[in-house]
């Protein structure tokens, strides 16, 4: 008759008890100890490596751009939405390789921006990054703070951030847009050059209400889902209308 079969660390009265060190554990943990590291030599060849592959994957053909590669995409420019006297102007940091690479802003498969733009009443129709040139019908406009192409926004240099925060402050100043809003919280941090700021409503730039919210991007882990990220939305709408209906009374003063 088979018996009950019990972890060493329990007796079949279920008393704790502690398992004896055999010889063979205390061999495999000196063992474990006295593992060499890797050389300098192994280490440096390793970079070496890893440098060799990423170069190699620069000029590999990749069939998510057509053929093309990355070091090709990373040349390509993303265009502008830009009009005078928009309710709304979303900035962004830099164009990614995918936005590049279709020439519209917002379309990577996980950002939640075109759902959410129609969701939360800004725009009248569904439209989706394809469309993009249409958010200018609603006074909506797309930017980024630099127009470069990357992988990640890492790779801009301080000297790029710098400089594309001084393009996009005179272009609120040349379109004077009623709001600016930030998508992402990081990236109003860089703009503003402060360690950390909570997402909502910001300092003014003259007479333009600034407005930061999460990334749209379904990669965020506190808003990873589209529904957490509606309530933000709505707010920059709710400061859009108010916003519009302030100018609206001035333009009708000045009749």
């Amino acid at each position: 008759m088979a018996t009950n079969r019990f972890s060493p660390y329990f007796s079949n009265t279920n008393t704790l008890v502690t398992p004896e060190k055999t010889p063979n554990s205390v061999a495999c943990k000196q063992q474990k100890a006295k593992s060499p590291k890797k050389s300098p030599q192994k280490q440096k060849q390793t970079k070496e490596e890893r440098k060799a592959y990423e170069e190699k994957r620069l000029r590999t053909p990749d069939k998510r751009f057509g053929g093309l590669t990355e070091e090709q995409v990373k040349e390509l420019f993303l265009p502008d939405r830009l009009a005078d006297n928009l309710d709304v102007l979303f900035i962004g940091i830099n164009p990614g390789l995918v936005s590049a690479y279709k020439g519209h802003h917002y379309c990577g498969a996980n950002n939640h921006f075109w759902p959410l733009l129609f969701e939360s009443g800004l725009i009248g129709e569904q439209l989706s990054y394809s469309e993009d040139e249409k958010c200018l019908l609603y006074g909506i406009g797309l930017t980024n703070m630099v127009a470069r192409t990357t992988r990640s926004a890492a790779e801009l240099s301080r000297k790029e951030i710098k400089d594309g925060r001084e393009n996009s402050l005179k272009m609120i100043d040349n379109l004077k847009p009623l709001v600016v809003c930030f998508n992402g919280k990081g990236i109003y941090e860089i703009f503003s050059d402060k360690k950390k700021c909570t997402v909502g409503r910001q300092e003014d730039i003259g007479n333009t209400a600034v407005y930061v919210m999460p990334s749209t991007s379904g990669l965020v882990a506190q808003y990873p889902r589209k529904q957490d990220k509606l309530v933000f939305f709505q707010q920059l709408k709710e400061l859009r209308d108010e916003r519009k209906s302030l100018r609206n009374q001035q333009l009708q003063l000045q009749q």
